[in-house]
């Protein structure tokens, strides 16, 4: 039992886990999901009376962490964020952390204690990926701005150099023009130069 149990708590964390990765949602339709989640939840905790004992306990704190990774997953996909996505990762940690600790009481003696260990471990080890993700997307997030800055930068030193590279060309074309003007006299090289400043914006 506690095997299809486990299976069916696998399978809802992946339906709600592909539903936050899809297209945002209006108000609307948050607040429909978040409705949704409270009566799946009421659904799958008042399904766990069939249980009794330790049993009972385990079937309860799935339901439990099935609601709060939806609650999670719902937030980051209507907020998209990377404190939400961290969030998100903190709600399966603590889920998988709670189930797993139920499913010690089953056991005595030292198997109980070691079985409590694995599960802390586990959770440490979920907890260290999640703050893992959250710093690399930061991290990220800032070269990627750094990379923004430095190519609008470049940019701006681009057109600088080039409107300089113009004037240059542009200087030297009308010293060229004024030279040939001295092939000229009187009215006629006065013309030339009119029109050489005129034609260089002189």
């Amino acid at each position: 039992m506690t095997s299809k149990r486990t299976t069916l708590l696998s399978a809802l964390l992946l339906t709600f886990t592909f539903a936050a990765t899809a297209a945002p949602m209006s108000k609307d339709e948050y607040k429909a999901a978040k409705e949704d989640i409270s009566v799946k939840y009421k659904a799958a905790k008042k399904a766990c009376s069939v249980h009794t004992g330790n049993a009972k306990d385990i079937c309860i704190e799935e339901a439990k962490g099935v609601e709060k990774v939806a609650r999670a997953e719902l937030q980051a996909k209507y907020e998209p964020s990377a404190k939400h996505t961290y969030e998100v990762l903190v709600a399966k940690a603590k889920a998988g952390y709670e189930v797993a600790k139920e499913k010690c009481d089953d056991q005595t003696g030292n198997a109980k204690d070691v079985c409590r260990k694995e599960a802390n471990a586990a959770y440490t080890a979920a907890m260290a990926d999640a703050k893992l993700k959250e710093k690399t997307s930061e991290n990220e997030k800032q070269a990627a701005e750094k990379i923004t800055d430095a190519k609008s930068t470049a940019m701006d030193k681009n057109a600088s150099a080039q409107k300089s590279a113009n004037t240059d060309v542009r200087d030297a074309n009308y010293k060229t023009a004024i030279e040939k003007c001295d092939a000229f006299a009187g009215d006629v090289k006065n013309n030339c130069i009119a029109d050489a400043k005129q034609r260089f914006g002189k």
